[in-house]
């Protein structure tokens, strides 16, 4: 399952990327708001963060630098949430660092760049080697001991 969330600056990018996801044959759960100014991103975030940790569920989270729900959603336990401006290194955090949330800017970064950084999300595999997965083991390790 792939959740969605944004706030208000985002909410036409992730409208276009639902349709996407449908065309491509993706289940997903829309868990944004109403397209309200003076929602906040970080409950759309967390909310997004609980629901990918622990599984093989995905969520692609919007705001309008991408930044802030980066952060929030970061703040989960066994969130790995990357900030994708470029294919080429939205691959190498899912190849390297197993992410399981991508965040975008709508502000910074086009629609159809955006649309083609979710796609890469979405295709690329963990690589799976015993420094990825070690590297992993570390942050989850931290989180198990602050908690």
């Amino acid at each position: 399952m792939i959740y969605l969330g944004t706030d208000h600056r985002g909410y036409e990018l992730k409208e276009n990327i639902a349709k996407r996801l449908m065309d491509w044959g993706y289940d997903f759960i829309d868990m944004s708001e109403k397209k309200v100014k003076g929602d906040d991103y970080p409950d759309i975030a967390i909310r997004v963060a609980e629901k990918v940790t622990g599984g093989k569920d995905r969520g692609i989270l919007i705001c309008g630098s991408g930044g802030g729900v980066c952060m929030a959603a970061n703040k989960v336990a066994g969130a790995r949430a990357g900030l994708g401006f470029d294919e080429k290194q939205v691959r190498k955090m899912g190849q390297d660092d197993n992410i399981n949330l991508l965040c975008l800017s709508a502000d910074w970064v086009d629609e159809s760049k955006n649309t083609g950084l979710v796609k890469v999300f979405l295709e690329t595999v963990f690589g799976s080697e015993e420094r990825q997965i070690r590297r992993i083991k570390k942050i989850e390790k931290y989180e198990s001991d602050k908690c």
